[in-house]
């Protein structure tokens, strides 16, 4: 029999029975839908994690200003003003494994544009910062080294303050006033979103941390210092470098403790990412289960199949049919009823795909391996159960089955 009439022959005979047909595809079609569409959403999970870890910085190394046990009380972050511009530069030329330094100064301010009025966050830090955080312009440029020497009256602003300031105005070139200091807008920053805190990072304005430390806050310390490592494997020997540094400087005993944090953000967004990998694995386990369901379906159907067309089993071996001719055309109907599921599951997956994906406001991708193999899997779940039946109907013997009411 070749494989056109043996489809045909499969064909025709799950046609004699529709519903328990489409029973039993139907089991196949959930399975195959419900792995999709997990993968789907955990891949997306998975970007966006990812996008929160691009949005650290360029392989970030925080050091942040800490505190110092007082009569055995030890204060907190940034309880003590430790950290200096000198030390930024220190940890610039000493530390080979950082490659860009920032002061950063910030805290919270009113900005006032015209009738318009927000409270916003401010940063005062190098022109380095934007590199650091991979944070482009969306127009204008930004603030130049010879504006931070001048401390130049010059801020970047965020897409919130822009909206809340300026509505549809350009803002470039406009006067703002930063807590009474007139500030002229160089630069507006590509939108960065809500942070892994729920933070909104664009609710800020940018200036050099001269302007800031001279002519705002009035302060001659830095809140933190931000730096690039060369990689990300070596982000965190490069913290440990810039500590030592830092606690050579500050001259620190042995038995004393940092004046400074090393902050390491990187660890909880890749957490979370570890935490939903395994969340994807751990539900495309329960939907395989589904799989597992659909496939003894399959048997069972089959089973049933045999023994309705046992007579039938018997004439086509009385007139010359062989084993492996009944096999193969047992197993071809079940792996056409697996066939059938499966391409419908992958199309039902896609469409839950997108439309769960929509509902949650994440853009979805789909792998097309992904797809392939479902497909590919669902036709191994047909070859897999459907071989006892097939093998059970071409083991009949002809005397009896001839014999089968």
């Amino acid at each position: 029999m070749n494989h056109k009439a043996l489809l045909g022959s499969a064909l025709q005979a799950l046609l004699r029975n529709k519903m328990r047909s489409v029973l039993t595809v139907l089991g196949i079609t959930i399975g195959i839908a419900a792995v999709i569409c997990v993968v789907a959403i955990g891949k997306a999970g998975q970007t966006r994690v990812q996008e929160q870890m691009n949005n650290l910085g360029d392989n970030l190394v925080w050091v942040e200003a800490g505190g110092r046990a007082v009569n055995g009380v030890r204060t907190g972050t940034h309880g003590v003003p430790s950290l200096t511009v000198a030390d930024a530069q220190a940890i610039a030329h000493q530390v080979p494994l950082i490659t860009r330094v920032s002061p950063n100064v910030d805290g919270s301010i009113q900005v006032v544009y015209g009738n318009q009025n927000w409270y916003t966050h401010f940063r005062g830090v190098a022109p380095s910062f934007f590199d650091i955080k991979r944070w482009p312009t969306a127009s204008g440029a930004i603030f130049t080294s010879d504006d931070v020497d001048r401390a130049a009256d010059v801020c970047v602003i965020g897409r919130t303050v822009r909206q809340q300031l300026f509505a549809g105005e350009d803002p470039l070139s406009k006067v703002v006033r930063v807590n009474g200091l007139p500030c002229r807008v160089v630069a507006t920053l590509e939108p960065k979103g809500l942070s892994a805190s729920g933070q909104d990072q664009d609710d800020l304005i940018v200036l050099p941390y001269t302007t800031v430390m001279k002519k705002i806050s009035g302060q001659d310390w830095l809140d933190d210092i931000l730096c690039s490592a060369v990689s990300q494997s070596a982000v965190r020997l490069a913290g440990d470098q810039a500590a030592a540094v830092l606690r050579d400087r500050h001259h620190l005993r042995g038995d004393e403790a940092d004046d400074f944090n090393i902050r390491h953000p990187e660890d909880v967004i890749q957490a979370q990412m570890e935490a939903s990998h395994t969340m994807t694995m751990l539900l495309v386990a329960i939907a395989s289960i589904s799989l597992l369901v659909g496939g003894i379906g399959i048997m069972n159907v089959m089973l049933v199949s045999v023994t309705e067309r046992t007579r039938e089993i018997g004439v086509r071996v009385a007139v010359g049919a062989t084993e492996d001719a009944i096999q193969l055309q047992f197993l071809g109907e079940s792996v056409m009823l697996s066939l059938v599921g499966g391409g419908a599951g992958v199309l039902l997956g896609i469409v839950a795909s997108f439309t769960v994906g929509r509902a949650l406001g994440w853009p979805m991708q789909l792998s097309p391996e992904g797809v392939v193999l479902a497909a590919l899997f669902s036709a191994a779940v047909g070859v897999f159960f459907g071989y006892y039946p097939a093998r059970k109907a071409s083991r009949l013997d002809p005397i009896e089955a001839l014999r089968y009411e």
